[in-house]
């Protein structure tokens, strides 16, 4: 397969989308507390889109019947949104996709629902720096498997697993593009990265071990040792200026 470089004006359409979905994590960011259910979230979230003239994307895709995935605790991804209240000290990753003018732009984020603890306060922290430290790698001349291999050192010597079953991707007109991404293994192995790709880097990473399975619905994935989960991903532009993340709203 090849991958699909985009021009400064493809680049201009997917930030337009990116935009919308930063705007909606920063809301979020504000409205996630205990008693809130998920739906109530999706269904916000599907609003929030429809007004500033962009899709959810996710929903309707390959089947999936909603604007987002939410994914609670020991749910690594593609959570369905339900009825059951959030607790104080749950942690809630909320993934969405943006639609505008036929671009598109994909970013997770895990909240933090009510009080913390000093356990899922390391758990976000690493997950996010895992994040950052593979899109620094995001260099024109790099390899995919550079990526991986910053995401992978980050979150194991800090004592996490890195989920190996869902990798990132390319995006642009479609949701889903030519690379994948993964979020482990060796360095300078894999796709070589060029000025005008555009891909999500969207690492999973547990407390516990790595390995996941997918429920009876088809989608819900959890941690096999029922240890928790938090992702942070963002869509990032491959530049000759270095990585730019379409998507940042913190």
């Amino acid at each position: 397969m090849s991958v699909e470089l985009k021009t400064r004006e493809h680049i201009r359409g997917i930030r337009k989308a990116g935009r919308v979905v930063a705007a909606c994590h920063k809301a979020l960011s504000k409205r996630l507390a205990p008693g809130v259910t998920t739906r109530e979230i999706d269904r916000f979230v599907e609003r929030f889109m429809i007004d500033r003239g962009a899709t959810p994307a996710q929903k309707g895709y390959k089947g999936y019947p909603y604007a987002t995935c939410a994914s609670v605790n020991d749910v690594v991804c593609h959570g369905f949104p339900d009825s059951e209240p959030l607790e104080s000290g749950d942690i809630v990753t909320i993934d969405m996709v943006a639609d505008m003018n036929g671009w598109k732009a994909d970013s997770a984020w895990t909240y933090i629902v009510g009080k913390s603890t000093a356990a899922t306060d390391k758990l976000l922290h690493v997950a996010k720096q895992a994040m950052l430290d593979g899109i620094k790698m995001a260099l024109p001349g790099n390899y995919v498997g550079d990526i991986g291999h910053a995401v992978q050192k980050r979150a194991e010597r800090e004592g996490f697993g890195v989920v190996r079953m869902f990798v990132g991707h390319g995006i642009g007109r479609s949701m889903h593009e030519f690379p994948e991404v993964e979020h482990f293994g060796p360095p300078g192995q894999g796709v070589k990265l060029e000025e005008g790709m555009v891909i999500t880097i969207e690492p999973i990473i547990t407390t516990g071990r790595p390995e996941v399975y997918v429920g009876m619905d088809g989608w819900t994935a959890r941690t096999v040792d029922g240890s928790w989960a938090a992702q942070f991903e963002h869509t990032v532009a491959i530049t000759k200026d270095g990585p730019v993340v379409l998507t940042r709203w913190d």
